[in-house]
């Protein structure tokens, strides 16, 4: 057991923590981020929460600023229900994709905890946000605070002014949607100057006035002179609105006949805050390996300086241990492949088939094998990849031996299920390609587009699901979603079905 010792160099001895503590702390950790592993973060804003404010962050899905909605609320007592009845633990931080990167600490905390969630949060994620390309080009990490706290008042003044149920009833019906709500592959067309004003007098108060709500109208509607004398095409109509259009929030915002621009606003909040979680979804393999690795390299590097004592870094590596556990198929604990697991153990074999590879790696990954800098590897692996992508490119015959990975075909026409694919050249690639099939959000998401809208006739909206595999939507909640659809466009709604398979 290494004893501290005034000038021994270590950073602290003893559970107990202090800011002194933290941020002599903060500093070492940095040093080895950004000198050792070549780490490229944002600033860093740390900061020290109660239970209840980690419970109230996690009911507003961990932003610091929110708008006020009840689903909010009910999150918050359940999950403070689990937790002070022993069901459910809490997260040991969490952290924001802002710029400064906030990240919140419990301050029951051990130091040598705080210790591990810098490593991991403030420097593992931070850097992840700030150069994978999904967060580069789909999240304004230096806007979003002034975004949520102009979506906190807009919400509020509408209350005031509109009333409770009022913007309750938008917030639900925008809420179920929210899923259906981002742009997957396209960038939607940037406003007109005409539609920027609109927005921008919506937004300071004005929205009582006829003439704006006209200049919105004809805008959002797309309505030039020719089709306002007469009705278009079915073509020509599907050309003007963008269609097919797979965000639904986003076409109702723009094309609905019966919502007033106030209204509108609200879509776009809710739109634009699903905007901002979607790369979070598309990565949460890579993210959380990236951070654990980091957390995992530092603290190892700074046992190995002599900076922690021995009994710090066992209680680092005991949470670590927990965080990485794959759990077997037939395990309680088991709810498939932990992506903490996935994540590191992908990161810790590029590192190995960098500095020491075998015949085998040679032959999958020719370029990565015996590469002189592993460091610039996985950075280079956490700027251009996601989920899908990543584990398609890097997952290796070694580590799909090690986790003990085969492939089942599920017919319905037989009885019993076959394992398709083994260990042998074949079956890697199989097993890999039916795995990274497992974190595309395109095939894990319902694909509803909408096809069609005659605002000149009937105003009847038309949405396609493009069924694969068979797969329906719940009945339950389809019905409850396509409630809401009319509810935010006014006329009838028709939800179709088209069937199509995927071979992987």
């Amino acid at each position: 057991m290494l004893d501290a010792k005034p000038g021994s160099g270590l950073l602290f001895d003893g559970p107990e923590w202090t800011f002194e503590l933290m941020e002599k702390a903060r500093d070492a950790i940095e040093d080895i981020a950004l000198n050792d592993l070549g780490l490229n973060v944002y600033q860093n804003q740390i900061e020290i929460i109660s239970a209840e404010q980690m419970l109230d962050a996690y009911s507003c899905v961990g932003l610091p600023l929110m708008y006020q909605h009840w689903s909010f609320g009910k999150h918050f007592a359940r999950d403070e229900a689990l937790y002070r009845t022993g069901r459910q633990g809490l997260a040991y931080e969490i952290v924001i994709n802002s710029n400064p990167c906030i990240s919140y600490n419990m301050e029951e905390n051990t130091m040598a905890m705080q210790t591990l969630v810098m490593a991991h949060a403030a420097f593992g994620h931070n850097h992840f946000f700030k150069n994978n390309y999904l967060f580069q080009q789909w999240t304004d990490a230096d806007g979003i605070h002034d975004y949520l706290a102009f979506a906190k008042n807009y919400i509020a003044a509408c209350e005031e002014r509109y009333g409770l149920d009022a913007v309750e009833e938008i917030l639900d019906a925008a809420h179920a949607l929210q899923t259906q709500g981002v742009f997957r592959y396209g960038r939607p067309p940037k406003p007109t100057a005409q539609e920027q004003e609109a927005m921008q007098r919506v937004r300071e108060g004005y929205e009582s006035s006829r003439s704006l709500l006209d200049i919105w109208t004809d805008a959002t509607l797309g309505r030039d002179k020719a089709e306002m004398d007469g009705d278009a095409p079915y073509h020509a109509r599907r050309k003007q609105m963008s269609l097919p259009q797979e965000n639904i929030l986003y076409f109702l915002e723009k094309h609905s006949p019966v919502l007033e621009p106030w209204q509108r606003e609200l879509l776009r909040i809710v739109r634009m805050l699903a905007q901002y979680f979607y790369p979070q979804k598309q990565t949460k393999v890579m993210n959380e390996g990236c951070a654990t690795f980091v957390h995992y390299y530092i603290i190892n590097e700074l046992f190995a300086q002599g900076r922690i004592t021995e009994g710090a870094f066992m209680e680092m590596m005991h949470s670590h241990t927990n965080v990485v556990l794959q759990p077997d198929y037939d395990d309680p604990r088991y709810s498939g492949i932990n992506p903490y697991a996935l994540g590191f153990a992908m990161m810790m074999d590029i590192k190995r088939i960098c500095e020491d590879p075998t015949e085998e790696d040679r032959d999958w990954f020719p370029d990565v094998a015996g590469h002189a800098d592993w460091r610039q590897v996985l950075r280079d692996a956490w700027e251009n990849y996601r989920d899908e992508s990543f584990i398609q490119q890097y997952l290796s015959p070694h580590l799909m031996r090690k986790f003990k990975l085969f492939a089942l075909a599920d017919n319905e026409d037989q009885q019993e299920m076959v394992v398709s694919q083994i260990h042998n050249r074949a079956g890697y690639k199989a097993i890999r390609r039916a795995l990274a099939h497992q974190y595309d959000l395109a095939y894990l998401e319902p694909d509803i587009q909408v096809t069609d809208a005659d605002l000149r006739g009937d105003r009847r909206l038309i949405l396609t699901h493009t069924v694969r595999d068979g797969i329906h939507l719940e009945e339950e909640n389809r019905s409850e979603v396509v409630k809401h659809l009319r509810r935010l466009w006014g006329y009838e709604v028709a939800l179709e079905a088209v069937e199509t398979y995927v071979d992987i």
